[in-house]
């Protein structure tokens, strides 16, 4: 083989490679608002920013009350909301239907990309 074909056959290979491992990442959470064990005042919505795409309809968030001031024993709570999509999509917006009491949650979520490989995990906030 000439040195220019081991060269381009070489190129090719690596970006080969390259792509595969492209395809198979997996969404990672890179940043949310509010941060992981923030204590804020009652947000509007939570933002979920991911490394990869994300396919809504395979995506989602629960959001659950698991503490509450002055009552020791509080069993969680599911809080409604709704989930969807971001302006970018990479993020994940989950806004509650009513405004977040007082006390300590947790948003499960489930995020999905490209590859379809489902990753899970958790974010926990107080509001004050």
């Amino acid at each position: 083989m000439t040195p220019i074909r081991t060269t381009a056959v070489a190129l090719l290979a690596a970006a080969a490679l390259l792509a595969a491992g492209q395809a198979l990442a997996h969404p990672q959470l890179l940043a949310s608002t509010p941060a992981e064990n923030a204590e804020i005042a009652a947000p509007a919505r939570i933002e979920l920013q991911f490394s990869e795409t994300l396919v809504a309809r395979v995506s989602g968030a629960k959001l659950v009350m698991t503490g509450m001031p002055g009552m020791a024993d509080h069993a969680p709570m599911n809080v409604t909301t709704r989930v969807s999509a971001g302006d970018d999509p990479k993020t994940m917006v989950i806004t509650p239907a009513s405004p977040l009491v007082p006390g300590t949650y947790r948003v499960d979520w489930r995020a999905v990309s490209a590859d379809t490989h489902p990753i899970t995990g958790k974010l926990s906030f107080t509001v004050k």
